[in-house]
């Protein structure tokens, strides 16, 4: 079994099988809960409903529930597959659903390839529902099921195969034609494809002014025309009476290209047959219609597109359907028609051509992201698609008359949308693309272990990271053959069998030990030890990180770092930070694993280094300084101290947004802070930073978070080395091995720049 295969396999029924569940919303820890929640008070809302049905929205979820419903039939990449083996993709489907928009999905796979039973089952359903995204239907039969469902259901309903690819693509073929400076009338296109996306991308198309002569599809015979035999009535509508035949014929001269049929079709001779300034979309996945570098290698003048997500513009759906939905149902939309549709477009058109984000371009290790030949279209971790498309969509449903709500107030509406998702909830997806942009050498200090190994191997199959490995090369051998991991090519490096290298690393560590306390004898005896061998590795440049103490107690763990690395020039205190991934957003605790018991200096310091890394992340730290009172409500060393760190913080560094002394529960509740302390300099937005007094304190409240399946935590994050190494939790999983790795190859980037 490969790799890839036994991982997917493993992640989709690790623990409970699949990817979705279903919570309570509702506090459902009482008897009199249980009353409200069913029997008898149930009751009250189901007579609400039945008085008034529109107050279904009121009372249910149904106002932010999505049915993905499919039969199986068109599975990207896999064909007609079934029902029930379709099932893991609309899972899928569900949770792109929910952390890009916050929708949630219930996935019904239908058992049935008739078209009149498909729609008599979803029309029997759709009650539930506040939308319907029809997914992986073959054509035409999902050309006659969503038509119809549209007319006879007043929810929105939205085939994305057909219409996500294709607004993503009207997006970009608004761009690149401004690019070029040339008219949309005047263009002529090719289609390669007559399935459900290409059908609807050129419906766009002529939407958006591309006149239907000037269109050409054609399908895997040649060019549809008008005297092709067998057309259906689909085929007919774009048959052209042209005189030309083959997909060759129909490129020459030819402005626009859309490929949505297979890979390897279109040859560099057919692009370079193209008009000047030709605009390429190879949408065929995972192998477009023509490979990236032999497009780019066929004229200087095009403009590309592809599906991946490895090259510049990607068309990906994921751009659209969760948002376009989000708008749909945040106005109650009955349908979602071709004015919501264009909104979309024109939205995505032009969000290209605003300035990017710095977290963007940090997502995608870019300088500077703009408009132009490799930027048509936005890219997918852009934190700004759901306040720029749900609110065209929105306003689309009630200008065109199909919203049942009414949005008056857009400013909060948008508000209402970042606070849904917490603006920094994508925080590691960001990170990690970064992370993919410019791979580190990453030494791993216990690689003679399972859950390090496995990890070594995801990172360097995802481009994160190029592990090299310490231990016994027989032990980690085996365990890589006996657990099928493929790790061939990665360098194992046994330090006891390296004494030349070891006697190298153990003069330079002798040098600057020497006068504290370490003999030569001594330093060659500590290189045997992986703990010190690895950092020696990192500051000498063999390596650019660390990673250790999955199996090692921390202070055995983090001592040779800080000898051998040393602390970043101004540093006086190193200090220890937990990235808490959780439903409020991205938080990160410091310090919670290195000073036992700071005084109000290193309080400071500690502040001003947790500052900083969170600000190379692209957020803007909002720091609270906690204690067990809040600004002088009671005495004690901690209020003194931490009201006292405050005064020479905000002397020092007044930019520093940052309060205390202060409880957790007052800075974490917006509400209380308000009402209480009006004058905080945290009033308004979110705490996300979070400056403990002791580290039993941060380390109880890490801990208990985790455990109680609060909070996903990454670290610890050391603050203050002058080279990226990082400690693992004892027992850490791979999951959490793999993400610390992400932060310290982005820690690595960092101190190299």
């Amino acid at each position: 079994m490969s790799t890839l295969k036994e991982d997917a396999l493993k992640y989709h029924s690790k623990g409970r099988p699949g990817k979705i569940a279903v919570i309570p919303t509702k506090p459902t820890n009482t008897k009199r809960d249980l009353s409200l929640a069913y029997s008898p008070g149930v009751a009250e809302p189901c007579l609400a409903i039945a008085e008034n049905p529109e107050d279904v929205y009121k009372y249910t979820s149904k106002g932010n529930l999505v049915a993905v419903i499919s039969n199986g039939t068109a599975v990207l990449g896999l064909g007609d597959i079934g029902a029930e083996a379709s099932k893991p993709v609309m899972e899928g489907k569900g949770v792109l659903f929910k952390i890009f928009a916050d929708i949630d999905v219930f996935d019904i796979e239908i058992n049935t390839k008739d078209t009149e039973e498909f729609i008599k089952t979803v029309k029997a359903i759709s009650p539930t529902f506040g939308g319907i995204n029809l997914e992986d239907i073959k054509a035409p039969e999902c050309f006659e099921i969503e038509r119809r469902l549209k007319e006879e259901l007043d929810i929105p309903i939205m085939h994305d195969d057909q219409h996500g690819t294709a607004i993503i693509t009207g997006a970009a073929l608004l761009n690149s034609l401004e690019l070029v400076k040339k008219k949309i009338d005047r263009v002529q296109v090719v289609f390669n494809g007559a399935g459900a996306s290409a059908v609807s991308c050129a419906k766009v198309f002529l939407s958006l002014g591309v006149k239907k002569e000037n269109l050409i599809m054609c399908d895997s015979k040649g060019v549809i025309r008008k005297d092709s035999p067998n057309l259906d009535e689909t085929k007919q509508f774009f048959a052209t009476e042209r005189n030309i035949h083959t997909l060759t014929d129909a490129m020459k001269d030819a402005d626009v290209f859309v490929g949505l049929s297979k890979g390897n079709v279109v040859s560099q001779d057919m692009v370079r047959s193209m008009a000047k300034d030709c605009v390429v979309f190879a949408l065929a996945n995972p192998d477009p219609e023509i490979s990236y570098a032999d497009a780019i290698a066929s004229r200087p003048d095009i403009i590309l597109a592809t599906g991946r997500s490895d090259f510049p513009n990607q068309v990906n759906n994921v751009l659209g359907f969760p948002f376009i939905f989000r708008g749909a149902l945040d106005v109650r939309a009955t349908k979602i028609n071709e004015e919501m549709k264009l909104a979309a477009v024109h939205a995505l058109a032009q969000l290209a051509k605003e300035p990017v984000p710095e977290i963007v371009n940090m997502a995608y290790n870019e300088k500077s992201i703009q408009f132009g030949r490799n930027y048509i279209i936005p890219k997918p971790l852009d934190p700004r698609l759901i306040t720029t498309v749900s609110p065209a969509v929105a306003k689309a449903a009630m200008e065109s008359g199909v919203a049942k709500k009414q949005i008056t107030d857009w400013e909060a509406y948008k508000s209402e949308l970042l606070t849904r998702l917490g603006k920094e909830s994508n925080f590691i997806r960001v990170i990690g693309s970064k992370a993919r942009k410019n791979p580190k050498r990453v030494v791993f200090a216990e690689a003679d272990n399972y859950k390090i190994l496995r990890a070594a191997q995801i990172v360097k199959d995802e481009g994160i990271a190029h592990p090299i490995l310490l231990g016994d090369k027989v032990k980690i051998e085996q365990i890589i053959q006996e657990n099928n991991i493929n790790l061939s090519g990665v360098a194992i490096i046994n330090p006891l069998e390296e004494e030349e290298k070891r006697n190298a690393y153990a003069e330079v560590f002798y040098k600057r030990r020497q006068r504290k306390g370490t003999t030569l004898h001594e330093a060659k005896k500590l290189m045997r030890d992986r703990n010190h061998f690895a950092p020696m590795m990192v500051e000498l440049g063999e390596a650019d990180a660390m990673i250790s103490g999955l199996t090692k107690n921390y202070p055995s763990t983090i001592k040779p770092a800080l000898q051998i690395l040393g602390k970043e020039e101004g540093t006086k205190k190193v200090a220890g930070m937990y990235i808490m991934l959780t439903q409020k957003g991205t938080l990160f605790f410091s310090d919670a694993t290195v000073n036992i018991n700071p005084h109000v200096d290193e309080i400071v310091d500690i502040t001003k280094l947790t500052y900083d890394a969170v600000k190379k992340f692209n957020i803007n730290p909002r720091i609270a300084l906690l204690s067990y009172s809040n600004f002088g409500s009671a005495e004690g060393e901690t209020p003194n101290t931490m009201a006292e760190a405050r005064r020479i913080l905000k002397e020092k560094y007044p930019y520093m947004v940052v309060d205390g002394d202060l409880q957790a529960n007052i800075a974490l509740n917006q509400k209380l802070l308000q009402e209480n302390f009006p004058f905080s300099e945290l009033c308004g937005e979110p705490v996300n930073t979070f400056i403990f007094p002791k580290l039993s304190a941060g380390n109880i409240s890490y801990k208990m978070l985790q455990e109680l399946g609060a909070a996903e935590a990454i670290g610890p994050v050391l603050l203050g080395l002058k080279k990226s190494a990082h400690i693992l939790q004892l027992g850490s999983s791979v999951r959490e091995i793999v993400n610390m790795v992400i932060i310290a190859v982005v820690d690595a980037q960092s101190k190299e720049n």
